[in-house]
């Protein structure tokens, strides 16, 4: 990928040419045997032209690790997110093995840093108002209507992962017990209440619509369409987008949406760490401790809405 000459002639006045010519290397090297797009090659010749600024008359290939800290350390100093810094360690690294694969370095001064810790994001979630408005929004005197109630109902109950709501059988569902039996991620077998209000809406379904909606066609999934087949991750992503809308729910929705609202709901009434865990199916309880987080920070704008001295 060939370099403006225009703008290399800018750069040597502040770069030595030995380091320009690795930069010019590593960068076609990238793109003839990784294929990257014009983007991620124009950001990895600016992350390499700024190191080697910083480093001034020192060539690259004299980089050392102290070299590596300071100069992400002056990234951060002058307002680099940690997800930028991040990114710019990334391609350090990848230029410096490049660089000990073609046998111009002996060792990797990136091999020691670590990147920056990035804030995990808060997930995005649901108050319980706009879930009770996204949960009315369908119209359960239709076919499909009731279809879709039975499902938002099922996902807020249960907090299931979308891939695990559309992958529900027959079997795998008790409604006398008020049960689910997922199989999730790495195959961990979990069971989850319903609720009296998902059983009463998988019950009508179930029992009236579904039927219909097959016409004797065959069909082990819980949740069919129109055509008498399962649904699938984008059919319900489209479902509950149209009824995010009818709801005025402006908020960007996305498949996880209702889990995190069980989650954060959960929390917020009281319940502890551990059961949120289990219900979620997750493995690790640091990946629960996030919807923690999440309670926290709904209970301040509570608390700055509502206290005298807020």
């Amino acid at each position: 990928m060939p370099v403006d000459e225009s703008v290399r002639y800018t750069l040597s006045m502040t770069i030595s040419q030995d380091n320009l010519d690795h930069i010019d290397v590593f960068v076609d090297a990238m793109w003839l045997e990784a294929g990257l797009s014009k983007n991620t090659l124009s950001a990895y010749r600016s992350d390499l032209n700024r190191l080697a600024t910083f480093l001034a008359d020192k060539s690259l290939m004299q980089a050392e690790s102290s070299d590596i800290h300071r100069f992400l350390a002056t990234l951060m100093a002058a307002g680099n997110k940690a997800s930028s810094s991040a990114r710019v360690l990334s391609t350090l690294r990848r230029f410096f093995r490049y660089q000990i694969r073609q046998n111009q370095m002996q060792e990797d001064p990136c091999r020691d840093v670590l990147p920056p810790k990035l804030g995990r994001p808060l997930p995005k979630t649901l108050s319980e108002a706009q879930v009770e408005a996204l949960l009315n929004a369908p119209d359960v005197e239709l076919n499909l209507g009731a279809r879709d109630h039975a499902m938002l109902e099922t996902l807020y109950a249960t907090g299931l992962r979308v891939s695990e709501l559309v992958q529900l059988t027959l079997l795998e569902m008790n409604l006398d017990m008020g049960l689910v039996r997922i199989v999730g991620k790495g195959n961990k077998e979990r069971l989850v209440p319903l609720g009296d209000q998902a059983v009463a809406s998988l019950r009508h379904y179930l029992n009236e619509v579904r039927p219909e909606m097959l016409k004797q066609r065959a069909c082990d999934a819980v949740f069919v369409t129109a055509r008498g087949a399962g649904m699938t991750r984008q059919a319900f992503w489209h479902i509950i987008k149209k009824y995010a809308a009818l709801a005025g729910i402006d908020a960007g929705l996305s498949p996880h949406t209702l889990r995190h609202a069980f989650a954060t709901h959960l929390i917020n009434h009281g319940a502890d760490l551990r059961s949120v865990q289990m219900l979620l199916g997750h493995s690790d309880l640091s990946t629960t401790q996030i919807y923690t987080h999440v309670a926290k920070e709904r209970l301040q704008v509570i608390h700055k809405q509502h206290h005298p001295r807020g």
